[in-house]
């Protein structure tokens, strides 16, 4: 993809996630459920390589490292991400000069050395420069396991689409600036979404390339709310959930469905019954998408043959690990993070916490 704007740390999209938990045995069945597939393990760590389609998860199990005292910290959690480069180096260099912290992650012998800078929460944020077939970093520190596809196809993700942090009120603007002046991300919407009891603003950033997108929460007002609930749950900013895309989203519901994956409750039947009205002519099956919960949003451009529907269609799983979840989502000509949809989105969380006693409401 051509960069959207000058890209002066050559970033080329997401290289993987890392998650850790506190707890053995957590983080396998979930990211199985989700259909991805052990395909390598590494050489000298108790480091595991999750995958599906172009998607790396990576398992740290290894004690007394930074993911393990992040896990203790936090529980079950994203610990880490990656962000391919096209120079480490460079790239490391120039993150280091602008006033980024470094992070020294130990190495063995014969291992790469990755660079990070402290990232949201405190968590390592790498900066990978290889990842080409064949000469990887897991080709060089991991052994792929026998008889194992290297990139099965799962439920049909296919890469990190997004991925969201939620902060402390007053800290949107700390952690814009940080992605603004490292890495020349800019702000591309901006919502403020409230619910009927409580609400949020979101500030959406996205990288030059287009490939690497991060919006940022936060609590709009003192109180009870979903991103308020996640720092405390999470004791800490962090990463809330991450965004997976898929070419066919129906039969990814149906595999995730089927797999045992909690989705999070549908909208009330009037979101279906007002869809077409919103996005007049949008082509979806309203019973399909009603049958899985499925949040549409875009717009239609032009009439007759001109005319050009621009969709996302969108679900969301409800929390696996920790207060922390996945969204899944197929983009049909549509760059945006729905944000016609976020009304009901924050609308069938909030039932959730009422459901769970998290949030309380006056008599």
């Amino acid at each position: 993809m051509a960069d959207l704007f000058d890209n002066p740390m050559g970033l080329m999209g997401f290289e993987f996630v890392e998650f850790a938990s506190p707890t053995p045995g957590v983080l396998e069945p979930v990211f199985e459920a989700l259909g991805f597939t052990r395909v390598a393990v590494h050489r000298s760590k108790d480091v595991s390589l999750y995958r599906q389609g172009g998607i790396n998860f990576i398992i740290n199990n290894e004690p007394k490292s930074a993911a393990a005292y992040f896990a203790a910290e936090h529980g079950p959690s994203a610990c880490g991400m990656a962000f391919r480069v096209r120079d480490a180096h460079q790239a490391y260099a120039r993150a280091l000069e602008l006033g980024a912290q470094a992070l020294e992650i130990p190495t063995g012998p014969m291992e790469l050395r990755l660079p990070a800078i402290k990232g949201i929460g405190g968590a390592p944020l790498y900066l990978i420069d290889r990842f080409e077939e064949g000469k990887s970093i897991y080709d060089i520190d991991f052994r792929f396991l026998d008889g194992v596809e290297r990139h099965p196809a799962g439920h049909g993700l296919s890469i990190i689409d997004h991925l969201t942090h939620n902060v402390y009120r007053g800290r949107m603007a700390y952690w814009a600036g940080f992605y603004e002046k490292l890495f020349n991300f800019k702000e591309i919407r901006y919502f403020d979404i409230q619910g009927e009891y409580t609400g949020l603003t979101s500030k959406a950033m996205t990288a030059p390339d287009g490939m690497i997108r991060i919006p940022l929460n936060e609590e709009s007002q003192a109180g009870g709310g979903q991103i308020e609930e996640y720092l405390l749950k999470f004791n800490g900013e962090g990463i809330q959930h991450i965004a997976l895309l898929t070419d066919d989203i129906y039969a990814t519901v149906d595999g995730l469905r089927a797999a045992g994956v909690p989705l999070m409750t549908a909208p009330p039947v009037t979101y279906y019954e007002m869809l077409e009205g919103r996005l007049p002519d949008h082509g979806e099956d309203l019973g399909a998408l009603q049958a899985r919960g499925l949040l549409v949003d875009g717009k239609i451009e032009g009439e007759g043959e001109d005319k050009k529907r621009r969709l996302l269609v969108q679900i969301f799983s409800q929390n696996q690990l920790g207060p922390v979840f996945f969204e899944f989502i197929q983009r049909k000509g549509d760059d945006g993070f729905g944000e016609g949809n976020f009304k009901a989105l924050f609308e069938s969380m909030e039932r959730d916490q009422l459901r769970r006693g998290a949030l309380k409401t006056a008599a």
